[in-house]
């Protein structure tokens, strides 16, 4: 089964490495650096979604 990456629109970078891509495979949730490809971190789409609720509300806002 083939992996279909996805990034943001609002990813940017002269060279289009300046993002992270996400992918559904085998009921996982897939996270890589596009500039580093080979490492990919998994996750349940549970717990991504918990995350990426936080990151609406501005739970990590003062990290960046």
């Amino acid at each position: 089964m083939e992996i279909r990456w996805r990034k943001s629109s609002k990813s940017s970078g002269a060279d289009g490495n300046n993002c992270l891509e996400l992918a559904a495979h085998g009921g996982e949730i897939l996270l890589r650096e596009s500039d580093n490809p080979d490492v990919v971190i998994r996750t349940t789409p549970a717990k991504l979604r918990a995350f990426l609720g936080g990151a609406k509300e501005g739970e990590f806002d003062d990290l960046g």
